[in-house]
């Protein structure tokens, strides 16, 4: 029973992750609109939680060992539903812009830590990551695909259709609650624990992230783009946008579990890596563009779970799990938030998405080269912990 509470405690908080930066995506041109803003100030909107998702990944540590595992997570939760609510006090740039840094502070606490709650809850068991995965997954696609309907139907009401979303962050904070009071932390740890710089593994899994970021972010900001400029019309656009985030979810489900049971992460890193060239290159040939973003879905899908499991399979505890995901998270958020705005700069020079197209394919193929250089050996973990 233990640890059902926990996965739920896991899942009902992982959902939170992603809510916060893609209803404002997906409302992106209404904002616009009704706010008077430019497309520069827009794009911080999602922008800067991103950047802080890499800035304040390392304070996570530090606060962890301060106040405790548990309830550092609750506060980044509360952090999260705070910003979320206060979306719906005003329809003002001024709020947007101060809760998507706030939130991204929240968020970036979060991320890190989660890896630690796997690995202390579930040390022999890093598969569970899939659920963190999916969890994010299906939290982002939610609030992408039903914030307009719910901007719509509440007569254009911008605030509301932004801050509702704070009822998944009312929920996680009523069961992590609970989690908590049953945690009594004593605040006397002397263990201090250091970020990874000089370790060869950890900077290979940081630019691994900050390669999966890029491709996922600079796909999530330009696949409808693309295919408006092919000629496809903005409903279908929208749909492919759909299409790649939902065939993400069952590949974060499965990608892990295949992972544990063959022993060959690196295998499936580089297969995930060639189904994201596979589609890349589909987008240069005159063919559908439907196939092309299946491929990319599956690539995206199984390469994020994999960068979460890392961590917690190459260290040996959940205080050492943290800080390597904090370094992977500060890096590869940091590089991620840059590959929209490096694939769209790549447009502005050349006129045509092609060369943006090419410059993703060198991305991905950068990516695949620090796969091949990493050494991935399974720890020994040690029994489930009935805590």
């Amino acid at each position: 029973m233990k640890k059902t509470f926990y996965l739920f405690a896991l899942f009902i908080a992982a959902l939170n992750l992603r809510p916060l930066i893609t209803s404002v995506a997906s409302m992106m041109g209404m904002i616009q609109s009704e706010l008077g803003i430019s497309a520069l100030t827009a794009s911080l909107l999602t922008t800067l939680p991103v950047l802080c998702m890499g800035l304040f990944a390392p304070v996570a540590t530090t606060l962890s060992q301060r106040f405790g595992l548990e309830r550092t997570l609750f506060i980044s939760l509360l952090l999260i539903t705070m910003a979320t609510t206060l979306r719906g006090i005003d329809r003002s740039v001024t709020i947007l812009l101060v809760t998507a840094l706030a939130g991204g502070i929240g968020i970036s606490f979060a991320g890190p830590l989660l890896s630690s709650f796997i690995k202390k809850y579930f040390p022999a068991r890093p598969g569970i990551v899939s659920i963190y995965s999916v969890s994010m997954t299906i939290g982002a696609a939610l609030a992408s695909g039903l914030t307009i309907p719910i901007y719509t139907q509440s007569q254009h009401n911008l605030p509301f259709a932004l801050s509702c979303w704070a009822v998944l962050g009312v929920i996680a904070l009523i069961i992590w609650v609970a989690l908590v009071r049953k945690k009594q932390y004593s605040g006397n740890e002397t263990w201090r624990l250091r970020l990874p710089l000089g370790n060869k593994k950890a900077i290979q899994f940081t630019l691994f992230f900050g390669f999966m970021a890029s491709m996922f972010y600079g796909l999530t900001a330009w696949i409808s783009p693309i295919a408006l400029s092919f000629g496809y019309s903005p409903q279908y656009a929208a749909m492919l946008l759909t299409m790649f985030t939902l065939i993400q979810v069952p590949v974060a489900l499965l990608v892990p579990g295949i992972v544990n049971h063959s022993g060959k992460p690196k295998l499936l890193l580089v297969l995930c890596s060639v189904s994201e060239l596979i589609g890349l290159g589909l987008l240069l040939l005159p063919v559908p563009m439907l196939p092309a973003v299946l491929f990319l879905g599956v690539g995206a899908g199984g390469l994020f779970p994999l960068a979460l499991m890392l961590p917690i399979m190459e260290t040996r505890t959940a205080e050492e799990a943290g800080t390597w995901s904090a370094m992977s998270q500060m890096g590869g958020y940091t590089m991620g938030a840059f590959g929209p705005l490096f694939i769209g700069w790549i447009f502005d020079i050349s006129g045509h998405f092609n060369a943006s197209i090419i410059a993703m394919l060198v991305i991905v193929m950068l990516m695949i080269g620090v796969q091949l250089s990493m050494t991935l050996e399974k720890k020994a973990t040690e029994g489930p912990n009935e805590q």
